[in-house]
């Protein structure tokens, strides 16, 4: 169930409805947004009379669910969802760029790596502590190790480090040294550990299951914001198919899919969606065509010696290229402004 407030409700109003929710033994989750404010209801395992909350002052309307989700919705939010990571942001009018090696292997390839993504523009740095790999016998990553190397680029380089948890006793290390916590494919319907990233004051990055349907992925973001953190970014990273020429094979489609159901910020990895370093710039050029909010991307400055997912992995220099071209694309694919509109049809 939904409670859309009045543009004029005040915080008072809004503060009452949230503990009428709260009596009744349910979960409320108020959504500012730019004209007005909705309150989702959570907890309720049967159909809520929605006429208790219709007399309330301030109320304009109670809207009965029927979709699996709530949270996640357009009707709970028609304003689109800018997560913000300090003076970072994901979601807004620009491209942000999540760039880094697979894995922390050494100081000297983390460093080099960094500064490379530094000297881009870019935000964000991809350091992957611990590694689920398909085989038990592969690099699992550095583990606690890297923390030393990854606390001393976030002061060096000032870069918003994203680090994936492989279970719930991770996201603590994570709150103490990192910025985002990424949820990767193999944990998507992880339950515990998506709850566990919910109760966080942190971002959560959440990727597309390897079989994932769209409701499932969706559904997974839901549980994470049924806990309270609403700042969730979706990363599609392709799906499994029958397809041999690639990796995974990248589901474009979902990023205008998912525009036309929620209202949380989507961004596209290449290097996991083909799994091989020369289709990783056209992917990437098409996934910011069809309106990513970002890029995740796998750089290693020798990537023929990394430890994992060598392959997929860019070099310095090829990523530098892949900048610049992603950039322009989305310089002439940015919608304008409002004002700027006006002016263009006039």
């Amino acid at each position: 169930m939904l409670i859309v407030m009045k543009p004029n409700a005040a915080a008072g109003d809004i503060d009452a409805v949230i503990k009428v929710i709260e009596a009744i033994g349910f979960r409320a989750h108020a959504m500012p947004g730019a004209t007005r404010t909705a309150i989702g209801i959570t907890g309720n395992e049967g159909p809520v009379d929605g006429r208790r909350f219709e007399n309330l002052p301030g109320v304009a309307e109670v809207i009965r669910v029927t979709k699996p989700y709530k949270l996640i919705t357009l009707d709970l939010r028609p304003d689109k969802t800018v997560v913000r990571v300090g003076d970072a942001t994901i979601g807004d009018s620009g491209l942000a760029i999540i760039a880094g090696p697979c894995a922390i292997e050494s100081r000297d390839q983390a460093f080099a790596v960094a500064k490379a993504v530094k000297q881009s523009g870019t935000r964000f740095f991809r350091a992957c502590v611990w590694k689920p790999r398909t085989s038990p016998y592969t690099f699992q990553g550095l583990g606690e190790k890297a923390w030393e190397i990854i606390t001393a680029i976030r002061e060096q380089f000032g870069l918003k480090v994203v680090t994936e948890a492989v279970d719930e006793s991770h996201v603590d290390l994570i709150e103490k040294y990192g910025d985002v916590i990424q949820i990767g494919a193999r944990n998507m319907q992880n339950f515990s550990l998506l709850k566990r990233a919910g109760r966080s004051k942190l971002p959560v990055l959440l990727k597309r299951g390897m079989a994932a349907t769209l409701e499932e992925w969706l559904l997974a973001a839901e549980y994470i914001m049924a806990e309270g953190n609403y700042n969730v970014i979706l990363c599609e990273r392709g799906v499994r198919t029958f397809a041999q020429h690639t990796r995974n094979t990248l589901d474009l489609a979902s990023v205008p899919a998912i525009r036309r159901i929620s209202h949380l910020p989507v961004i596209v990895d290449p290097s996991h969606g083909t799994g091989t370093a020369y289709m990783v710039t056209p992917l990437a050029r098409a996934g910011v065509a069809v309106g990513a909010d970002g890029l995740m991307i796998e750089v290693h400055n020798q990537p023929e010696l990394a430890l994992s997912d060598s392959a997929q992995a860019l070099t310095l220099s090829e990523y530098a290229q892949l900048i610049e071209e992603v950039r322009a694309i989305r310089d002439v694919t940015a919608p304008l402004p409002a004002m700027a509109r006006k002016k263009a049809s006039s």
